[in-house]
């Protein structure tokens, strides 16, 4: 059970956007608070959530052992809805070349002035729940297991998610000067490419959750 909602959440953790928002807090007047603000509103939206997602779901009654092809079936629905957003996205909503200040959105406007107060809500509007990350929930929701071991499987899922902030911010603590010179490396590389990987990372994620369900729902898994 662990290790297939950790490798749900670690799919869930793929975000280039949440990488290149974390360099430019790191990079702000106030790298410290504002990048700790940033990671604090990550972790309370995924908290929140995982916490939802998993009363919502044993409340449904899918935690069951009758329900297992319904457990499958709502995976396949998930991947299947995840797969045609890409499809849709990277079809319809192909993005404009435009530089940064010229970039429009609530997340560019939150990391325009960093404050702490705008990298938390840059953290707890980047990290709203993804298909992957509900999948991953839904594996200790669904599973019969002891209290303890759904606990222990819900923080890992949590670490996992967020791992792409929280790891960022404990290299910087560590060697500030070499960490900022390797995001800022990493963020050059990807910022003219972030939706495009997005949308990569998003149908992957898709065909993951499709195969699953499908298997499931086949009584292979």
């Amino acid at each position: 059970m662990i290790g297939q909602a950790a490798g749900f959440a670690v799919l869930a953790s793929i975000s280039p956007t949440a990488l290149i928002v974390m360099a430019v807090f790191l990079g702000s007047a106030n790298p410290r608070l504002t990048a700790l603000a940033y990671v604090t509103g990550a972790f309370t939206m995924t908290v929140i959530m995982a916490i939802v997602v998993l009363y919502v779901l044993r409340s449904t009654g899918l935690n069951l052992s009758r329900q297992h092809d319904p457990r499958y079936g709502f995976r396949l629905g998930l991947g299947v809805l995840a797969l045609a957003g890409a499809i849709y996205l990277g079809r319809f909503k192909r993005p404009k070349p435009e530089s940064a200040q010229q970039r429009q959105g609530l997340i560019a406007r939150l990391t325009a002035m960093p404050s702490a107060r705008t990298a938390f809500a840059a953290g707890v509007l980047i990290f709203a729940p993804s298909a992957t990350f509900i999948a991953a929930v839904q594996v200790p929701a669904t599973a019969q297991a002891a209290v303890p071991v759904t606990a222990l499987t819900l923080v890992i899922i949590i670490l996992l998610t967020c791992m792409v902030v929280w790891l960022p911010l404990i290299a910087y603590l560590a060697a500030p000067d070499a960490t900022t010179r390797l995001l800022k490396t990493i963020n050059d590389a990807i910022r003219l490419h972030a939706k495009r990987l997005g949308l990569y990372a998003l149908a992957l994620c898709g065909a993951i959750l499709i195969v699953n369900g499908a298997l499931g729902v086949a009584g292979v898994i």
